[in-house]
């Protein structure tokens, strides 16, 4: 298994520690307090936990070596998890926004704050620990489903505090709606979440194209080759945390095939200068031949500004 398959599988079995590690603790607090909020943050941190299990699958398979049924590897297993992982987001804010509305009906009060307080301050300082650990492993790997959960655990520092937030106005400020305000808040954040979280997954899934300015990046690459008179028909997709990119190549059409060759792995070994682990098919086309129509036909190197 590679080094960025490691990190990501340790980083997800740090995200299950923390999750049971909460849910312990606001299982009890949700017991001695009656809280709404502190219900959503509990169901959150259920969701957190099974969310989790679902990363480690994902990073797991996605971390296997490409096989005779997958030869461009498992990377969007991640894009699956982080997948399971929205559904189960927007579960959790549908289930909760109902839990409170049914409270503030009935004009239900919490007691014992203190208890929950303890609890959401005890929870915040086990995810801030969680997150820069996180953001440790996303730098490293650019993990889509390792992002998801950082993302998700992200909220539940705004989670714990208003469930700190609703407790302390209800029992001290005598503020009896303050639990199912803060629940009603916290279940269109986790909705707002779930939103956000998903477009990344579905764009890996749907084989959405590099952005406009990573493009020009990898093309100004290319540009910088003396030999390479013409680039077009360029396809970019990531899966997971593995990119991969083709695109066909234009050169001098009196050239060998060896020497033709050997541009081809010039061309190869710059970009992984500038763009380390990307997997490049290149397709070499005589200089003016192009049997492509459309917007795969048009020349794109003139747009570049050459890296040397």
């Amino acid at each position: 298994m590679s080094a960025r398959g490691s990190l990501n599988l340790r980083a997800a079995s740090a995200s299950i520690a923390v999750a049971l590690l909460l849910l312990g603790l606001k299982a009890w607090a949700v017991w001695s307090t009656g809280s709404t909020a502190m219900l959503g943050s509990l169901a959150d941190t259920a969701l957190d936990f099974v969310a989790s299990l679902a990363t480690l699958a994902g990073v797991w398979v996605a971390a296997q070596p490409a096989d005779e049924s997958h030869r461009f590897g498992h990377g969007k297993a991640e894009a699956v998890a982080a997948m399971v992982q929205v559904i189960l987001i927007s579960v959790s804010a549908f289930g909760l926004a109902a839990r409170a509305i049914q409270q503030w009906l009935a004009g239900g009060r919490t007691a014992a704050a203190q208890d929950g307080i303890v609890v959401s301050g005890i929870a915040m300082a086990a995810t801030l620990a969680l997150l820069a650990y996180q953001r440790f492993v996303i730098a490293r790997t650019g993990s889509v489903a390792i992002r998801t959960d950082h993302i998700h655990y992200q909220s539940d520092l705004l989670l714990n505090l208003a469930v700190i937030a609703a407790l302390a106005l209800d029992q001290y400020a005598g503020f009896a709606g303050a639990d199912p305000v803060f629940a009603l808040a916290i279940a269109g954040w986790l909705a707002w979440g779930a939103w956000g979280a998903s477009q990344e997954a579905i764009e890996q899934l749907m084989d959405h194209e590099w952005s406009e300015e990573r493009r020009e990046a990898f093309l100004a690459v290319l540009a910088g080759h003396p030999e390479l008179r013409g680039v077009h028909d360029l396809r970019t997709r990531t899966s997971g945390h593995r990119d991969f990119v083709q695109f066909h190549a234009a050169v001098d059409g009196r050239m060998t095939v060896a020497e033709a060759h050997r541009v081809m792995d010039e061309l190869e070994a710059r970009l992984m200068k500038q763009f380390p682990g990307v997997e490049v098919l290149i397709h070499p086309d005589p200089e003016g031949l192009i049997d492509e129509e459309g917007q795969a036909a048009e020349e794109l190197l003139p747009t570049a500004i050459p890296i040397e």
